[in-house]
């Protein structure tokens, strides 16, 4: 293999090494610095020997190989201003070292509110009473929690941008113990890193919607500045299925906010809520491409038949599944979503708190368990394994035609280099990520 090619099983495989960030190489990182001043003055940059997907190679009907070409990428006002023939010789120019340019990182299952990264280490937290001993777990530890959190979350934003992600949908702890502490400690953290990376937030009631009184904290939260309106598995916290979903749903239209409700319940009650919520978001068209289930672990359970069947209702809906990519007996039927267009997205749940601590801050990670747990091993399959990651955005179309980047998109990059090093990764995101104020994000 040559220095500057790379399998797409190697690089789906380095991602399971984590895949850990770095600022620039030498080169890279000068011509950076060189170029800050210019660029946060809104006068943009230049790339050179940026490496693009330009096509599929075929063997006998079957792609087994993706071409790639160097090319100039112009960058301004936080968008990409032009692409072009390279131009090497090009001496204002970032020299961009031939990495191979992918769309940035996007993280859509995450709890930037409550983390014990950044601090001393602790382990996982275990309270008695599955669901609801964890939240009188939390109860006991949140306000201690909270007095670091905005620190906390800026540190693991951090670590997110060094795996390659700009983007993420946090849910955020609304509920009695917190009240809105949590996002208003949330919101300072984004705001110190709004230069660098964009979140949307869901109003997440994780003491239960009512079995704690979650509720004038969530109207009030929705007034806010939060996205979605979130929930936590109906049956088993609150008892009712039907009231816990009508009250989300009746906020989430009077506040014009999307939904993202966790359903863990893998049984009887989990295909309830599913349907219901299906039902329910069919007698409301707002919410149409607007609604999401995280985890949905009851999808794993159901037979083939019947997955196909809800997944085809789901898709029919407009209603999104936000997976983590569950492995053992919970392996999700993501290949049957796919099949009836149903948006699927991942991210990193938990990483480093009384939840779990085994979270590694990659989605790249994640697209390789999704990949390797469906054998999609074909280069073909890789190469669409890669939308987990990056919020459905690929390079190529299914039919191997060049559909990013274009002049007048978001400038939200990332930067891999195709040398095999699993520790060559960059990410540029314009103005925003790249630089700020006049110094280099890494």
């Amino acid at each position: 293999m040559k220095k500057t090619e790379i399998s797409r099983k190697e690089f789906i495989r380095m991602s399971g090494l984590g895949l850990a960030g770095v600022a620039f190489a030498s080169g890279l990182l000068g011509a950076a610095e060189a170029v800050a001043g210019e660029a946060t003055r809104g006068k943009g940059y230049l790339l050179k020997n940026v490496r693009l997907e330009t096509g599929f190679v075929y063997e006998e009907g079957e792609v087994v190989h993706t071409t790639t070409e160097l090319f100039c990428v112009e960058i301004k006002d936080g968008k990409i201003k032009s692409i072009s023939a390279n131009k090497p010789s090009a001496t204002s120019a970032i020299d961009a070292k031939g990495w191979l340019m992918l769309p940035a990182f996007r993280d859509m299952h995450i709890h930037l509110d409550k983390t014990f990264y950044g601090g001393p280490w602790q382990a996982t937290r275990r309270g008695p009473g599955g669901v609801k001993g964890m939240i009188a777990l939390e109860q006991k530890i949140l306000p201690e929690m909270l007095k670091t959190s905005t620190q906390r979350a800026e540190k693991l934003v951090e670590l997110l941008q060094s795996k390659g992600t700009n983007f993420a949908r946090s849910h955020v702890n609304i509920e009695p113990t917190s009240k809105l502490q949590s996002l208003h400690n949330l919101l300072k953290a984004l705001e110190n890193k709004k230069h660098s990376f964009d979140a949307e937030l869901v109003a997440f009631p994780q003491h239960g919607v009512f079995y704690t009184d979650s509720v004038p904290y969530l109207q009030e939260a929705a007034k806010m500045d939060i996205d979605f309106i979130g929930g936590l598995d109906p049956y088993t916290i609150d008892g009712a299925i039907e009231k816990t979903i009508d009250f989300t749903v009746q906020l989430a239209l009077d506040n014009k906010k999307g939904i993202d409700i966790h359903l863990h319940e893998s049984g009887e009650s989990g295909l309830k809520t599913v349907e219901y919520l299906i039902k329910k978001v069919n007698e409301n068209p707002a919410l149409q491409h607007k609604t999401f289930l995280s985890h949905c672990f009851v999808l794993a359970k159901l037979d083939k038949v019947k997955q196909e069947e809800i997944a085809e209702q789901l898709g029919a809906a407009g209603i999104g599944i936000v997976s983590t990519i569950p492995f053992g007996g919970l392996i999700m039927p993501i290949p049957a979503l796919y099949k009836h267009n149903v948006t699927v997205m991942t991210g990193n749940d938990s990483i480093i708190d009384h939840w779990s601590a085994f979270g590694s801050g990659s989605v790249l990670e994640k697209a390789h368990t999704m990949a390797q747990l469906y054998g999609y091993s074909s280069e073909f399959l890789l190469s669409r394994s890669l939308k987990l990651a990056t919020g459905n955005v690929l390079p190529l179309d299914d039919k191997g035609v060049q559909q990013w980047p274009k002049a007048g998109d978001a400038a939200d990059v990332v930067l891999v280099d195709a040398s095999c090093s699993a520790e060559a990764v960059a990410r540029i995101s314009a103005v925003k990520s790249l630089i700020n104020k006049g110094q280099i994000v890494y």
